[in-house]
């Protein structure tokens, strides 16, 4: 069991869940994956990740076997989490997620806390908390593909196609060589103006004073070397300053 982390492109962090058979996410794994993304939001050079799965699964949510040894303190567990998928949510940068597989409970919400969502054409998308007696996705299923759509899954428990998730908006693209796709979109984010992509983040997710954002966004010296770059018919290189 593993995290695989590694800059395939400049710029980019590429994270493999490493859990055969399905990449659960167990104790050992959250801890990994959340040292990794506490080192990403420190380091300044990392402009976009990409989370994908090594196998035929992207993540199985919870490693059950292990959570059925916990006992009553499990509690914790379940709402530990929560503050991981919060904390994948939150990173200073975004994250996609290049879905090869099943997505299955803990798994769909990992996905959903990404900004933006890749499918294998096999791969699987289940809100399982209702097959398990729990729940989950509840807050950011239904912002995402809407009440409608997303009740039909959460209340029965059954799987979603990649087709079905692309005509629902749940991802934004079926690839069958997901990973490559999604490497591709994250360099393409890697060559925007860091500061303009981290902002833009944030007020999708609500925070921060728009006027005051794009007051020094203004006047940063990525925007103001931009514009010179345009009217010199030059491809603009930017710094995050």
């Amino acid at each position: 069991m593993t995290l695989h982390m590694t800059r395939p492109l400049e710029g980019v962090v590429l994270l493999e869940l490493d859990h055969a058979p399905a990449n659960a996410l167990c104790m050992a794994l959250r801890h990994d994956l959340s040292n990794a993304l506490a080192h990403i939001e420190a380091d300044t050079t990392v402009r976009s990740v990409v989370l994908t799965g090594r196998g035929r699964a992207f993540c199985a949510g919870d490693d059950l076997m292990e959570a059925a040894a916990r006992g009553p303190a499990g509690v914790e567990a379940v709402l530990g989490f929560g503050g991981l998928m919060d904390q994948v949510e939150g990173l200073r940068v975004p994250v996609l997620a290049a879905v090869n597989g099943w997505a299955l409970g803990g798994g769909l919400e990992l996905a959903l806390a990404c900004d933006i969502r890749i499918a294998a054409p096999g791969a699987i998308f289940t809100a399982s908390g209702v097959n398990v007696g729990l729940m989950a996705s509840v807050r950011r299923l239904p912002r995402l593909i809407g009440e409608g759509a997303a009740k039909a899954m959460l209340l029965t428990g059954s799987p979603c196609t990649a087709d079905t998730a692309l005509r629902t908006g749940l991802v934004s693209a079926v690839e069958t060589d997901v990973l490559t796709a999604a490497l591709a979109i994250a360099e393409r984010i890697a060559s925007r103006a860091p500061l303009s992509v981290e902002a833009t983040k944030r007020a999708v997710a609500g925070q921060g004073d728009e006027t005051e954002v794009l007051t020094a966004l203004f006047h940063s010296q990525d925007h103001q070397q931009a514009l010179k770059d345009f009217a010199a018919k030059k491809t603009p290189v930017f710094h995050r300053r």
